[in-house]
């Protein structure tokens, strides 16, 4: 008996959604309300006792924002329909991408699962890429949570799977996992939208596997000549937070 095939392949929306990633993202200018910014908040799950591996958190963020990035719902859906955050998404991908992570648990954690986004479970962490949207009007049950004191310590992964797109971050940083994940988010969408449509669809029907590991600065120099050559995409911060405006913050090699 032949398998059916994933339904990603079968979908036609998922070609113009994948050719949203694919032009890139916009520079619209911020509108003079600060309230007014646009920004998809990433909600990770940070249990008091016992908290996730940190490359295993910021795995589940970079899997969890390319996931909603290419959700049915950011339209168009299988059939041709609009979907319910598609408006809203390509306001948000338009203007200049923010993405602000924030900490939950317990209580706090179960209620961000009723705010419209998903949630990615991967290797015992957790992480909600939600809906993005104006600063300023943000769920009540997401302003309320914690934006400092989202870091978890270093781990040990091993090396990463072969064939499995790997996230790298200058380690020489030092980005706090919250500010981190912001960044492997937007590196996974960025890897999205330069992978060729097909591809993009198998790393879809996988379910988006990648890793995140921290590269050595003799590393991190290879790294950046494959961005120079062009196989290879980079996360450049507008420096807001953290880190000095340019920095290159992530790359991220296909597998």
């Amino acid at each position: 008996m032949v398998p059916e095939p994933h339904p990603i392949f079968t979908d036609p929306g998922f070609t113009q959604r994948h050719a949203v990633l694919a032009r890139g993202y916009g520079d619209r200018p911020d509108p003079a309300d600060p309230a007014s910014v646009l920004a998809m908040p990433i909600v990770l799950h940070i249990p008091k006792s016992d908290p996730p591996d940190r490359s295993a958190l910021l795995e589940a963020a970079a899997i969890a924002t390319v996931t909603l990035c290419l959700d049915p719902r950011v339209g168009p859906g299988p059939d041709g329909e609009l979907g319910p955050w598609q408006e809203a998404f390509l306001a948000w991908n338009d203007a200049r991408i923010r993405k602000v992570s924030r900490r939950a648990r317990g209580a706090q954690w179960r209620a961000a699962q009723e705010v419209d986004g998903v949630t990615v479970d991967h290797a015992g962490a957790q992480a909600r890429a939600l809906v993005p949207g104006p600063v300023g009007a943000l769920d009540p049950r997401i302003s309320r949570l914690q934006i400092g004191g989202t870091d978890v310590p270093p781990d040990s992964p091993p090396s990463p799977p072969a064939g499995v797109p790997v996230l790298w971050i200058d380690g020489t940083l030092g980005m706090t996992v919250g500010k981190a994940a912001a960044q492997v988010g937007h590196a996974s969408m960025l890897l999205a939208g330069a992978l060729p449509l097909e591809s993009a669809r198998e790393w879809a029907a996988a379910g988006y596997p990648c890793a995140v590991r921290d590269a050595t600065p003799a590393r991190w120099h290879e790294l950046l000549a494959h961005v120079e050559n062009g196989s290879a995409v980079a996360v450049k911060d507008a420096g807001f937070t953290e880190v000095a405006p340019g920095s290159v913050t992530v790359v991220a090699l296909a597998g």
